[in-house]
C-alpha cells in the first residue's frame, strides 16, 4: 500500500468524467488500498479516484464503520433533502453550505465483484453523493447555496 497525493485546487482531473470500470483485477484492488490509506492518512469521510488521479468510478467512504468501496455507483432513488456543511481533500480550507438527499439508495459493484444495494442516510447518504460527484467532474462548491 501506498500514499498517494491528493489532486487539489485547480487540477483539471478534478473536471473530468471517469471511465467505467470494466474488470476488478490486481490494480483496481492495489488502487483501492491505496486509496484506504490516504484517506485516512488524511483524516477524510471519503474519496474518489479522481481525487488521486485516476479517471475510474470507484470511491471509498468511512463514516466510521470501517472503509466501504462503490464501484460504478448509481443512485437508485433518494429521499427528503437536508443543507448541510461541507468540505473536500482536494479543496482544503474551503467549506460551504450544500443541499443533498437525506437518504438514498445507492447500487455499486464491491471489490468481489458482487453487486449490492445500500439504503443511506445522514452523513453516509451525504458522502456518498459527494463522493459520486467526483466521478462526474463536479466539487462540491459547484453546489453550495449562494
Amino acid at each position: 500500500m501506498a500514499i498517494r497525493q491528493i489532486r487539489i485546487d485547480d487540477d483539471p482531473i478534478l473536471r473530468k468524467k471517469s471511465r467505467v470500470i470494466e474488470e476488478i483485477d490486481e490494480k483496481i484492488k492495489v488502487l483501492n488500498a491505496d486509496m484506504v490509506e490516504t484517506m485516512n492518512k488524511a483524516e477524510g469521510v471519503g474519496l474518489a479516484a479522481p481525487q488521486v488521479g485516476i479517471l475510474k468510478r470507484l470511491f471509498i467512504v468511512d463514516v466510521g464503520d470501517g472503509p466501504m468501496t462503490f464501484i460504478n455507483p448509481t443512485i437508485i432513488s433518494t429521499d427528503g433533502e437536508a443543507e448541510d456543511e461541507e468540505a473536500c481533500l482536494s479543496l482544503p480550507e474551503q467549506s460551504g453550505l450544500v443541499k443533498r438527499p437525506e437518504s438514498l439508495v445507492v447500487e455499486a459493484t464491491d471489490l468481489d465483484g458482487k453487486v449490492f444495494q445500500l439504503f443511506c442516510s445522514d452523513l453516509l447518504a451525504r458522502a456518498v453523493c459527494h463522493e459520486l460527484d467526483h466521478l462526474d467532474g463536479i466539487l462540491f462548491t459547484d453546489r453550495v447555496e449562494k
